[in-house]
């Protein structure tokens, strides 16, 4: 089996942003290394520190488009000089595999657990979400993934209706619906992403019913109780008038994929229809929440 590397040198400033954009083109394994043979010395303890000039290197499905990925990539990297890359096939050296050790399940508020596929329940009597990691972005490991999901698990959701604007691998969608929501609408521009949603759906018994799966030209604007668009921030202030108007009066908002610098500039996009509550920060990421007026 062969595999589709794309490597991009950066400084290590944009390594998050890239490394999101790539979880969001649905890599299957992202890595970081040196790129201008620079020592690191012992990092403090809980830190995670990155070399000046970092080289990042994807894996995607060898069936991948290059050319659409890379135009991907550029368009939703924020500068307007295009990223430095090289992309090529190479043999299958159970890169997957190895990525895969280092997942482990997951725990977010009290009581919602993300559970890769292969491993037993720590609590059964949890909801329990379970996923096969190697399908697209959304393991709840990135801390974007992870703020969303905590924000759900403290969500009265019994009853309600749910978009996941940008659904990647669907765990935010499927998710709520363990605790509770009783039809969420997963859209996303990669069909990709729409597979992986439908088959981790399948894998916590969850029918299309509950789980209905959109490109974006092909949803009918159904209005929802609660919105979330785990995503990237110019999109997200370029999507704000259409949000306002999926959100029903009183209904919730949860924006992430967010950077620290970038809160004012996308709240300020959506203030006229919602009135938002203090951010939550993790790893320089940020989760905005909002309700409708």
């Amino acid at each position: 089996m062969a595999w589709l590397q794309l490597r991009i040198e950066t400084d290590k400033l944009q390594s998050d942003t890239i490394e999101l954009i790539l979880d969001l083109l649905g890599a299957l394994s992202i890595s970081f290394e040196d790129a201008a043979d620079q020592p690191l010395y012992e990092p403090a303890l809980g830190t995670n520190p990155l070399w000046n000039r970092t080289r990042i290197t994807a894996l995607f499905d060898a069936n991948a488009d290059a050319q659409q990925l890379v135009e991907q990539l550029n368009a939703q990297y924020p500068s307007p000089t295009p990223l430095n890359h090289n992309i090529q096939v190479i043999e299958d050296k159970a890169w997957q595999t190895e990525w895969m050790k280092h997942i482990q399940p997951l725990e977010f508020g009290n009581n919602l657990w993300v559970i890769p596929q292969g491993f037993e329940a720590p609590h059964p009597e949890a909801n329990n979400l379970r996923f096969n990691p190697g399908l697209a972005f959304g393991t709840g490991s990135h801390p974007t993934t992870a703020l969303c999901l905590e924000w759900l698990a403290q969500q009265k959701l019994t009853n309600k209706t749910l978009i996941d604007f940008g659904c990647g691998s669907g765990i935010l969608g499927i998710a709520a619906c363990l605790l509770g929501t009783r039809e969420n609408h997963m859209i996303d521009i990669d069909t990709q992403a729409l597979e992986a949603t439908t088959q981790n759906a399948e894998l916590n018994d969850q029918n299309s019913y509950q789980i209905r799966c959109y490109l974006p030209e092909d949803f009918p604007n159904t209005q929802t109780d609660i919105l979330v668009a785990n995503i990237l921030a110019t999109p997200l202030i370029e999507l704000a008038e259409l949000f306002s108007s999926l959100v029903d009066k009183d209904g919730l908002l949860a924006l992430s994929g967010i950077l620290v610098d970038q809160i004012e500039s996308v709240r300020s996009a959506y203030e006229t229809w919602f009135v938002f509550e203090e951010p939550k920060v993790k790893e320089e990421w940020v989760l905005l929440k909002a309700v409708r007026k």
